[in-house]
């Protein structure tokens, strides 16, 4: 097993039941980003939350600092000389992700103008690719705006991942993948969800940028 994994199953034993789906998630966001593609993530509340700390996981260096790799810096430096080397600097490589929970301008309108269970699917509808992965959480499985979401994103031909809890609601059977963290407990599968996502962030962090 992956040293990640098995650190994650010491701290979390509860947790080895999730390890086949934790690993096939790690798979098909790996292809993505290997493919071109991009992570959209939604969730409501603490979900919400952790939509956005993914992101942040992803989009700049988590446990390791990514160096641009030289031929970006030559690039930056031969466009902006004298500076190039500074801008790349302070850069750092990033996997594509867009947490859909953020766009206050966006959920306004929209909510002002149809109906706000869609405001997610919509998101997805303009943002979507076939290449892409939508990351839906929620301790339920049953959120309507994720599950929404999930229908909008399998018609493009997204791959489609859920984090949930032990029932894993409509999600279960609707997602390519779903990690069902074995509690009925909306806190305690919340406190799960973010190791479990912290380990899919290092598990991709050290596939693109060991």
């Amino acid at each position: 097993m992956n040293p990640t994994l098995d650190k994650l199953v010491s701290k979390y034993p509860e947790l080895e039941v999730c390890l086949t789906d934790i690993q096939f998630a790690f798979e098909k966001l790996r292809d993505s980003f290997n493919g071109g593609g991009k992570l959209l993530l939604c969730g409501n509340g603490g979900s919400a939350a952790d939509c956005e700390h993914i992101v942040g996981e992803l989009m700049k260096g988590f446990m390791s600092r990514r160096e641009l790799p030289d031929n970006d810096c030559n690039k930056l430096e031969a466009l902006f000389p004298g500076e190039g080397h500074l801008i790349a600097e302070q850069l750092q490589g990033a996997l594509p992700a867009i947490s859909l929970v953020g766009a206050t301008s966006f959920w306004s309108a929209y909510a002002n103008d149809m109906n706000p269970e869609f405001i997610f699917a919509q998101q997805v509808y303009g943002l979507g690719r076939g290449s892409d992965v939508l990351l839906g959480i929620s301790t339920s499985g049953n959120a309507k705006n994720v599950i929404r979401a999930i229908q909008v994103a399998k018609a493009k031909g997204l791959v489609t991942i859920g984090l949930t809890g032990r029932g894993g609601g409509k999600m279960a059977s609707l997602c390519d993948v779903v990690i069902r963290v074995p509690s009925d407990s909306t806190p305690d599968i919340q406190e799960r969800h973010l190791p479990i996502y912290h380990a899919l962030c290092i598990l991709l962090e050290e596939a693109f940028f060991s």
